[in-house]
């Protein structure tokens, strides 16, 4: 049956209301259920079913969220196969999406960005001691309430488990998983990647909230591929055309965006606790904050 046709079908207890939504490999509605009430139903679509990796991807995506438990993670109900399709529900998460808040509100004010960024990082800092890297942060996969001002991380679809066995991937040595313009610069040989490359993601979100830009301003993926790999990003001060940071928020985000490894920031903790700090503290005292940012330990 067509998946355009399954509103008003029951999958696993959920009567699915309405279609809300198209992703790469799955279509996701609004559904019902008698004693979880509203949710969120993602179902393979029938195709992608008959593909091995496609459906380990989407199960994947499913285990991973299921073992996560954190105010600012979409929670995951249940998945598995009924009615002969592969099916994830989860929690019904109000608001919209972060891409579309910040697509009509513009630049956010650097508290708002701040406790936006600091939610995240919390949310992240769980899914990485669990062994989870996302790999696919954007504010196209972050819920935002603007009524309650809260963001909530979902979409681990091509997140992948540190403790994996590389021999076992999914993904093809050579090639990169993301999305180009919030992808981490290591991430495009294809590597394997850690913590390090969701910092550097969550920091191009931070650059995005405040200045409505991105760091690189490649006009087409060719063009981004190769800033990316050898290019500074543009500094938040030009980016801002006038308008005026404190410095200690552009040099925790740039910090974020250093291709160095050695020199970005070594946790999403870091990150959001120097930022959400700096953001409260626009005038730091000379050499106090602000140089401490770039003080690493031997």
């Amino acid at each position: 049956m067509s998946q355009d046709n399954l509103v008003g079908r029951t999958v696993a207890g959920y009567k699915l209301l309405a279609h809300v939504g198209e992703g790469g490999t799955a279509t996701v509605y609004r559904g019902q259920h008698p004693v979880k009430g509203l949710a969120a139903v993602k179902i393979l679509r029938g195709r992608m079913g008959q593909d091995p990796v496609a459906v380990k991807r989407f199960l994947r995506e499913a285990e991973f969220g299921a073992r996560l438990e954190h105010p600012n993670i979409v929670r995951t109900y249940e998945y598995g196969e009924a009615e002969g399709m592969y099916f994830l529900a989860l929690e019904w998460a109000e608001g919209e999406p972060l891409a579309s808040f910040l697509t009509a509100a513009g630049p956010l004010a650097p508290d708002l960005v701040a406790k936006i960024i600091g939610q995240l990082g919390a949310a992240l800092g769980v899914a990485h001691r669990a062994g989870i890297i996302h790999r696919d942060l954007k504010p196209a996969n972050i819920m935002y309430d603007p009524a309650t001002q809260v963001a909530r991380l979902l979409d681990f679809g091509i997140a992948r488990d540190a403790e994996d066995d590389p021999a076992q991937r999914l993904t093809k040595a050579g090639f990169f998983v993301g999305t180009l313009q919030y992808v981490a610069p290591e991430a495009l040989s294809g590597e394997l990647v850690h913590e390090q490359a969701d910092v550097y993601s969550l920091a191009t979100i931070a650059y995005h909230l405040l200045t409505g830009q991105l760091p690189y301003p490649g006009k087409n993926p060719r063009e981004l591929f190769q800033q990316l790999l050898s290019k500074p990003p543009i500094p938040i001060g030009q980016a801002m055309k006038g308008s005026k940071l404190s410095p200690g928020i552009e040099a925790a985000v740039m910090k974020g965006l250093e291709r160095d490894l050695g020199k970005r920031w070594k946790t999403v903790a870091e990150f959001a606790a120097a930022f959400c700090q700096t953001a409260s503290q626009p005038e730091p005292a000379k050499g106090g904050f602000l140089s401490s940012l770039f003080r690493r330990k031997e």
